[in-house]
């Protein structure tokens, strides 16, 4: 499971995920990419999970590149736990993924393999998605300048 190796602070507030991604919105490393249609909190094992399901399917061939991280801790209280007496403890870590965000990119493989890697990918993950082509986010990035 990815987690930061060490962190400044333990325990984090929740923030917010108005807007759009502002980085991170571009394919750099493959051809094809998974992106983000709405914000979501994406937990370590989901990204784990979508990285094997890819891997699996690519029978390892080709590259996947991991584009988020999850550097967010998230803290739980037990159940049936009366309130107050402080934040509970650290549960999991999170990434947080706003709309528009690359989240996988792939390469080094056929466009049918990367598109259905992608697909199955995309079922382990809590949010909406699409999959892109590199041509495809340089025509947006195009038609906006």
């Amino acid at each position: 499971m990815l987690m930061p190796k060490r962190v400044k602070r333990r325990k984090q507030f929740r923030g917010s995920m108005a807007g759009k991604a502002l980085r991170g919105n571009k394919i750099t490393n493959g051809e094809y990419g998974l992106v983000a249609m709405e914000p979501a909190w994406v937990k370590s094992n989901q990204i784990e999970a979508a990285r094997i399901a890819m891997t699996r399917y690519m029978k390892r061939s080709g590259k996947v590149f991991i584009k988020i991280f999850p550097d967010k801790p998230v803290t739980a209280k037990p159940a049936e736990t009366r309130m107050g007496s402080g934040k509970g403890s650290l549960e999991y870590w999170v990434a947080v993924v706003k709309p528009g965000r690359v989240m996988f990119e792939i390469a080094d493989v056929s466009e049918e393999v990367a598109r259905e890697a992608l697909r199955l990918a995309m079922h382990k993950l809590p949010l909406k998605c699409k999959i892109v082509t590199k041509a495809d986010l340089e025509e947006v990035a195009g038609s906006e300048n």
